[in-house]
């Protein structure tokens, strides 16, 4: 089956500007806070009536508040959606490294909460979603701050199962031209984080390209590192796992049995024909269902 976007293609461009409008009119629905801890900042976006019930969306590794493009329009509806760029992603600043005694993800989690609790309220009760390394950043935050209802984790990284990648990533740091590096970036998507070549048209380019381009924290090392098990078991409360059927990362059916096993508070969904980057290639499918699970 062809991919929907071909870089190369004549009307490439004209593609290309027709997603940088979409990603335009979405970010204009949002009002944007800029907000520092210590002398680190942190952009979010807020997107619905603000005084609605607050949803927290976290996103991937070499992502940014766009992998949630798709949904924010359905679930700011009835929330108050937040979209950070986490710290060392996008358009937030870079956490320092580690100290002694410290884990790989403490500064950011540091950076995150404290921005978190200006925005929201310290103790505001929210409800919280993650998306890959987003989903087990989310896990780690429930597990340390009070007030999180509900918990929606898509596709989270730490979850210490294996499905080997039935294709090799490519480096596209090392392209020597861009063309080389879109075509690099283009495989990456499929072979990642996209299962339909149909669903890899140019809005899921942009987006991607994007947020690679704007990643200075390398999150592949905290998600292959685990850890999600033990933060759902501080956290105690209420979580929804979702992966898609052909998730490159995960075997869905093995690692939900893995990750819920003797919890019943834990649930688990497989979403079928999807694969990574579930809420945007099945996103009518998580709208409805995280609409319904968030009620």
């Amino acid at each position: 089956m062809p991919i929907a976007f071909d870089p190369h293609h004549p009307d490439s461009a004209a593609a290309i500007a027709q997603a940088q409008r979409e990603i335009a009119r979405i970010d204009a629905l949002s009002v944007h806070h800029d907000v520092s801890h210590g002398d680190l900042r942190v952009r979010w976006r807020r997107f619905g009536d603000a005084a609605a019930p607050p949803l927290v969306l976290l996103h991937g590794g070499h992502g940014s508040w766009m992998h949630w493009l798709r949904n924010i329009e359905a679930l700011s509806a009835q929330h108050a959606v937040w979209l950070p760029d986490l710290p060392g992603f996008n358009e937030s600043d870079t956490p320092p490294p580690p100290r002694d005694g410290q884990g790989m993800l403490d500064p950011a989690l540091d950076i995150f909460v404290g921005t978190l609790d200006q925005v929201i309220g310290a103790g505001t009760q929210i409800d919280l979603g993650g998306f890959s390394f987003g989903g087990l950043f989310a896990a780690q935050v429930a597990a340390r701050r009070d007030g999180v209802r509900r918990l929606a984790l898509l596709g989270s990284g730490g979850h210490d199962t294996m499905r080997p990648m039935e294709v090799e990533m490519i480096n596209w740091r090392s392209a020597k031209d861009r063309d080389e590096e879109s075509a690099a970036l283009l495989h990456n998507l499929g072979a990642l984080m996209l299962h339909d070549p149909a669903s890899m048209d140019a809005l899921a380019f942009e987006i991607h390209d994007v947020s690679c381009h704007g990643t200075r924290f390398r999150s592949k090392d905290v998600s292959m590192a685990g850890g999600l098990r033990e933060a759902l078991d501080v956290y105690g409360g209420d979580t929804l796992l979702v992966w898609g059927e052909h998730d490159a990362t995960a075997d869905p059916g093995p690692t939900i049995e893995h990750v819920i096993s003797g919890h019943e508070m834990r649930r688990g969904k497989v979403i079928d024909h999807a694969g990574h980057w579930v809420q945007y290639e099945s996103a009518a499918t998580i709208n409805s269902l995280l609409s319904a699970y968030f009620a």
